[in-house]
């Protein structure tokens, strides 16, 4: 099924912060969406996942779908070990050998299976976005969303939970949609970039990325024409403060 906002206008406090965003996501497609901090970004996830009501326009396909949400913050419980934490979300959605089964398969895919029971304080800060990325993917949804879920680590942490993203991914591909102001993360892990304007946040450039994920890398190569216009986009955008 696809998924679509039509003309969506939202406000908060009759402030505007979405401004007749329309825009389509395929399933099983990345798509990441791309603008300056309070935007409306998270806003953009909330009324997607239907958390935020819209002022007018449309969400179409969304409804009575499952959502799974990954953050900046991992907003891991510390009175319960790795397992539990990624298991959590799945009590009364699965049994509880399936459920155990399916968060061990994607803690091994994460490099995870070590620590399964180790509690939250004794992770490091890498390790703990790691089970967050887990703990998104084991609930079986057919929605990720991501909101700045890469951004609170190093450069290094960052490169390698990307990794480990897209490998989760392929595990069980489902539609994606993350939020970031990072253009090279935009690059890195998007089969389709979506740039947004200061708030009121507008849509003003889109497009797809055609390079495969396995020749991508940060900086400029095979992916440099696409940063390039994402660097005009962003430098050229409208303020509409």
């Amino acid at each position: 099924m696809d998924y679509e906002l039509r003309s969506v206008c939202a406000a908060y406090g009759g402030e505007p912060v979405l401004r007749d965003i329309s825009l389509g996501f395929a399933p099983k497609s990345i798509t990441v969406v791309l603008g300056p901090s309070g935007c409306g970004k998270s806003t953009l996830l909330n009324v997607i996942a239907g958390l935020k009501a819209v002022d007018s326009g449309r969400r179409l396909g969304f409804d009575g779908a499952r959502f799974s949400y990954a953050f900046q913050e991992p907003r891991l419980l510390p009175w319960l070990c790795a397992r539990d934490n990624a298991a959590f979300a799945l009590s009364g959605a699965l049994g509880r050998e399936e459920a155990r089964l399916r968060v061990d398969r994607f803690m091994e895919a994460a490099g995870l299976a070590g620590a399964a029971d180790r509690l939250p304080s004794a992770l490091s800060g890498g390790m703990k976005q790691r089970l967050s990325l887990v703990r998104a993917f084991s609930f079986p949804s057919e929605l990720l969303l991501l909101d700045e879920a890469f951004q609170a680590v190093d450069l290094r942490t960052k490169l390698e939970l990307m990794d480990v993203f897209l490998k989760l991914w392929r595990e069980e591909e489902r539609t994606v949609i993350c939020v970031t102001h990072d253009i090279d993360e935009a690059i890195y892990l998007a089969d389709n970039v979506v740039a947004l304007s200061d708030r009121p946040a507008e849509v003003i450039d889109q497009f797809t990325v055609d390079v495969p994920r396995d020749e991508r890398s940060l900086g400029a190569g095979v992916t440099a024409e696409a940063e390039a216009r994402l660097y005009r986009t962003v430098l050229s955008r409208p303020d509409n403060a």
